[in-house]
Parts: structure tokens; sequence; C-alpha cells
């Protein structure tokens, strides 16, 4: 049980992990019918909390799934306390689903939804030291990507494949164009200018991706929404990845085109990161 958290939040309850149980009609369980969120929880604050929660609350809304999320940040405290981790740094989860109903495509609107929360001990380092290899994979998802659900079988197959072949991630391609990864958003830089997707339904808009793109436009770094062609990585200068725990990744590789050797760090990147520490202390 090392790796899984010692205690869980369950509609209201904080339980020992092993305890924690949910029906097997859960629409969660069944359809995979719910949305998440995972935070970090960093020198006693949760990180950029309010953007998270605005996030959630839209995934609720854009899934009919009723739910008050306002009433989780008090929980979350206590689910800290009753955890032992109020004083360490840890990943908080949270995940919502739309409750117990007889297994039906359509969907209840009277069901109660199932809240679950975990935090777990977890050491963010001030800068991400990995120098990332990364691999092309075709982007097989349904378009509604926008969405932060537990779905995620189409995420979780293009990881696998990345891993098998001893890559960090799975960075997407749609239409012959990059997206994101499979579980971090990505970013390309050529001449001082940075170029990462449009926030539309094919890509998750990552908090992470959007405070990068508050820290280019204090440091005066331009940004341009627009995808890059798989055909046109070798054309970059840099490339990095984002996430909530990832928090700013240099890439190194990409399918058989290096950007760097001997663990070095493109120049906006570098800023970046550096940045991006700071906003953690």
């Amino acid at each position: 049980m090392a790796e899984y958290p010692a205690k869980v939040y369950l509609n209201g309850k904080i339980l020992n992990s092993e305890d924690a149980k949910i029906s097997v009609f859960d629409r969660g369980f069944v359809f995979g019918d719910g949305v998440y969120e995972a935070l970090v929880y960093v020198n006693g604050k949760l990180m950029f909390e309010e953007a998270h929660f605005k996030r959630l609350n839209e995934g609720l809304e854009k899934t009919q799934i009723h739910f008050d999320s306002s009433t989780l940040c008090k929980e979350i405290s206590r689910l800290l306390v009753e955890s032992g981790l109020e004083h360490e740094d840890c990943l908080v989860y949270l995940q919502i689903t739309r409750g117990i109903a007889p297994r039906k495509h359509s969907f209840p609107f009277n069901s109660t939804p199932t809240v679950m929360m975990y935090a777990k001990s977890m050491d963010l380092p001030g800068i991400n030291p990995i120098h990332a290899k990364v691999i092309t994979v075709p982007d097989q998802r349904w378009l509604r990507c926008d969405i932060k659900m537990t779905s995620l079988i189409g995420n979780v197959m293009a990881n696998n494949i990345a891993h098998s072949q001893g890559a960090y991630e799975a960075v997407l391609v749609r239409d012959g164009r990059i997206t994101e990864g499979s579980h971090s958003n990505i970013f390309f830089v050529k001449d001082r200018i940075v170029y990462t997707h449009p926030a539309n339904e094919y890509i998750l808009n990552g908090i992470t991706r959007k405070v990068a793109i508050e820290m280019c436009n204090k440091l005066d770094i331009e940004v341009k929404f627009e995808a890059i062609l798989e055909n046109n990585i070798s054309d970059m200068d840099e490339a990095f990845l984002s996430g909530t725990t990832t928090q700013i990744a240099s890439i190194s590789q990409i399918d058989d085109h290096i950007f760097y050797t001997n663990n070095q760090t493109g120049t906006i990147t570098k800023q970046l990161q550096e940045v991006y520490c700071e906003l953690k202390k």
C-alpha cells in the first residue's frame, strides 16, 4: 500500500484507503462518467486553487453533473489534516462522478454525485530536472478533449506506447498537427516566439499552460496560438511540456529529432522554469 494514499475522502467521510468502496453501478465505474482535478499543495497552499476549481465547475457544467464544488475547499483542508499532510508538499486528487444509477447510456438527472478525494505526499523539485524524450502518436481521442474527464482510455493507451518505448510522454498528432501530450500540454519555440495549440475542443487547456502563457506575457515573449505541423518539428529551436506535476519540463528529443544533448535546456524554457519556481515560494 506504500504507493496508495493513507486516507480517502468519500462522500463526506474520510476513511482508511482500504475501506473506501463504491458501488459497481456507479456511472464513474461503468461509463467513466465523471470529471476530475489534480492540484499540488506546496509550502502550505494549493497552487492555482481558484483556476483549478473554475475548470472543475466548467467540466461539471459541460457534462451536466449537478454538484456544488465550493463545499470541497474546507473538506480538502480536513483531508490534509487527517492524512497528516498539512505540513508536507503533496498531490491532491479529486473526482466527481454522476453517481449510482441502473446501467443505461442516457443519464438520470436525479442521481447523487459520488465525490472522492485523496492527498498523497509528493516531492516537487524547484525546477523539473528531466530532459524529456517524447514520441509522436496519432491522436485518436474523441472531440471534447477540453473536458477534464475520467474517461481517459485514449490518453492511457498513447502514454503506454510512449513508456513501452522508453519515452517520457506521447505527443499527440491530429490531421498532421501537434495537439498536446497524453498528460501534459506542449509548447514549441522558434526565433524566440512561443507556439502552442489554440485552446479549443482538441486540447485540455491546462492550468500550468495558462500560467506559462502569462509568464511569457510578463517576460515580453511573444506567444502565437498556432498548432505546429508534425513535419515542421525539426524546424523548431526548443520544445517544452507543462502540467500540474510536470511543471515546466524541457524536451530534449521528439522521435528522431534531437533538440539538445548533454542535458542542455533551451533559453526560453529555462527562463520559464526559473519564473515558475518563484511562484511556488
